[in-house]
């Protein structure tokens, strides 16, 4: 009988080791700030609808979601950051079209996006927009494509950093249309504006949140969007489409995390930014900044990214760019 009492408490402590061994983080998550790493300045697109969601998610698990912008490298410096960081829940990545391009653009980068991270949620899909300096004597995309090719090599374009859909959604409408123009990168379009505004550089085919923004605030003038249909919210400006046929860029915002997150973390994470994106305030906030929210399961973002990464390596080997 004692034989059997010692092997019955050995058995509990042993269990109980096994519990206090086991990662406290999903029983408790979060219990403490999560920092989400944004790989743009603050200002620009992508910061403002992280913002947007940082907010919904901090009220409703209680913990604060800090944004960190971490700019340079077309976003890789805080894709490299977060996949580098402890698979506990505590810093998340913001997604977007760049990260699927990069795989393709950039030749030598220290991981591989698809294998290192794990999808955890879908927040919206949009399309960029076509903004010219004000001084710019076109009104149309088409009077655009005639100044270019009447001007070549004298039009700059703008772009939140190399590999962004920023950047390859001119470098596409450049090898459809044979416009001759010179890139300048900056660390997040929010940067670049200014420079836009003053003519330095002539235009930029910005994340629609903060070209519309921009235009609205008369700073520039739209011409037309890169969705291949007019977009649902701005039935008055045309699809570069219409001019461009078979012209088309449209874009996605979600969230990843390291390789190797518990999925009780992530399955919490993509059910709280669900029900968010199916809070009509968050949900017009969104289509405020130009977004059509779009919830997803944690799998069902995993192929979006899988998918875009596809379509995107094909654009990239068909406008001919890359960066070392």
């Amino acid at each position: 009988m004692l034989r059997i009492l010692r092997s019955a408490v050995f058995g509990l402590v042993f269990l109980s080791g096994l519990l206090s061994a086991a990662p406290p983080a999903a029983a408790a998550y979060p219990d403490r700030p999560v920092h989400w790493l944004i790989g743009f300045a603050a200002g620009g697109p992508v910061d403002i609808v992280a913002r947007i969601m940082a907010q919904a998610l901090s009220d409703r698990l209680g913990q604060q979601f800090i944004v960190e912008n971490r700019a340079g490298s077309g976003g890789n410096i805080a894709a490299a950051a977060a996949i580098n960081a402890a698979p506990d829940g505590y810093t998340l990545l913001f997604v977007a079209p760049n990260n699927a391009i990069s795989t393709s653009l950039y030749k030598k980068l220290p991981f591989d996006f698809l294998r290192d991270t794990t999808p955890v949620a879908s927040i919206m899909q949009l399309t960029n927009m076509l903004v010219v300096a004000n001084a710019m004597p076109v009104k149309t995309v088409q009077e655009f494509i005639d100044y270019c090719k009447a001007n070549p090599g004298k039009i700059s374009f703008a772009s939140s950093g190399n590999g962004t859909s920023v950047h390859m959604s001119a470098e596409l409408f450049k090898a459809m249309t044979k416009c001759d123009m010179v890139h300048v990168p900056y660390r997040g379009s929010a940067i670049a504006f200014p420079d836009i505004i003053s003519n330095k550089v002539q235009l930029i085919f910005d994340n629609l949140p903060s070209a519309l923004e921009q235009s609205r605030g008369g700073n520039v003038r739209a011409l037309g969007v890169t969705s291949p249909q007019r977009w649902p919210s701005l039935p008055d400006v045309p699809a570069i489409a219409e001019t461009v046929p078979g012209f088309e860029s449209v874009g996605f915002y979600g969230i990843s995390a390291p390789k190797g997150t518990p999925a009780e973390i992530v399955d919490l994470l993509n059910k709280t930014v669900n029900e968010a994106l199916a809070d009509p305030k968050v949900a017009a906030r969104l289509t405020e900044n130009g977004g059509i929210p779009r919830p997803m399961t944690p799998a069902e973002f995993g192929k979006l990214v899988t998918d875009e990464t596809a379509k995107w390596k094909k654009v990239v080997e068909f406008a001919g760019v890359s960066v070392d």
